[in-house]
């Protein structure tokens, strides 16, 4: 701070002559002249600057190396031949290079589970179930909204459902519902998805009493969407899109009996006649619907009858000919004659 006489020093001569009168407007002058120049002038609004557009973050997939790619083609060759467990040994050698691969970890899942589908031991088939779910979680942890991992995941909690007691099965359905809905939703060109879908929804929809007192207690009710003629909307689609499935196929023509369609299960039964079998499974579906076609065609053949009986035709006769009343025959005389 300066003092009295370094103020006064810096006072022009004609303000020290004035006396205490100028030394008081020297000061204000002082005051004024070092005030900062923001002080003395009102600060003009700025106007905000215009946001810059960020370009949206692409996730790029990491492209696989050559090595990952040949083993991808051979999986997928192998299992387009119908080969599971050899083309379930290289999406796991696969995984052993690059543990987060999303194709080969959902391709492993579904592939695990065909094959513990197989055997009738329930032990074996629950060890391959549960690998399946390791490879379905890490699938769904990478893809948390992907078609295929949803699907995945969905079809080993559906086939694990089948080894597991009543309170766990019913909690199991209930988780369930979001995975199918959601693997439909981001995969509606996938019959598979439809068809499991298809099949969870007919399943809540016969739901006994059992299952639905305790779905309503325990776990807070039964899970919507439960619907036949909805599942039936959705095997029938699954169909129309793979036709050649034989399993696709059994259920809908399954689905069709129950809901008392018996010409529509005897039609789809006749086309999977036409089917050649190509995997062990296709042949025992197969056998199962030969085993279904026959009774529904005699039981077709007896309400025919039956019909026949209670509404008999009555031939049509020709109706008999009308007489034709005939002109007077006209007098030729005239009036004269």
């Amino acid at each position: 701070m300066l003092t009295f006489f370094q103020l006064w020093s810096l006072c022009p001569a004609r303000f020290r002559r004035r006396g205490g009168g100028g030394l008081v407007v020297c000061l204000l002058l002082l005051a004024v002249g070092s005030a900062p120049a923001q002080a003395q002038l009102p600060a003009r609004p700025r106007k905000p600057a215009a946001p810059v557009a960020k370009a949206p973050a692409v996730k790029l997939p990491a492209a696989d190396p050559p090595a990952v790619r040949t083993k991808l083609a051979q999986a997928a060759s192998l299992a387009s031949a119908f080969k599971d467990s050899e083309a379930l040994a290289v999406y796991q050698d696969i995984l052993k290079t690059v543990p987060t691969h999303y194709l080969a970890l959902w391709q492993a899942a579904v592939l695990s589970v065909k094959i513990g589908s197989r055997y009738s031991d329930e032990t074996r088939k629950a060890a391959y179930f549960d690998v399946a779910r390791q490879y379905a979680d890490r699938a769904l942890l990478l893809e948390p909204e992907g078609g295929e991992s949803n699907y995945a995941l969905a079809l080993v909690l559906f086939n694990q459902a089948t080894l597991l007691p009543a309170g766990a099965r019913l909690q199991v359905f209930r988780d369930i519902r979001a995975h199918a809905y959601l693997a439909t939703e981001k995969r509606p060109d996938w019959p598979e998805a439809w068809q499991l879908r298809g099949r969870w929804q007919y399943r809540v929809a016969h739901y006994n009493v059992f299952e639905r007192l305790y779905s309503k207690l325990v776990l807070g009710g039964v899970p919507t969407g439960g619907d036949s003629r909805e599942a039936m909307a959705n095997l029938e689609r699954a169909h129309q899109m793979a036709p050649q499935n034989i399993q696709v196929s059994y259920d809908l023509a399954r689905m069709y009996i129950y809901q008392g369609r018996r010409k529509k299960a005897i039609a789809v039964l006749k086309e999977v006649e036409k089917l050649p079998p190509i995997t062990s499974e296709d042949l025992v579906v197969s056998r199962l619907c030969r085993k279904l076609l026959p009774p529904l065609v005699r039981a077709d053949a007896r309400r025919e009858k039956r019909l026949a009986r209670q509404n008999p035709v009555v031939p049509a006769t020709a109706p008999a000919a009308v007489p034709t009343s005939r002109p007077a025959p006209s007098d030729t005389l005239s009036r004269k004659q």
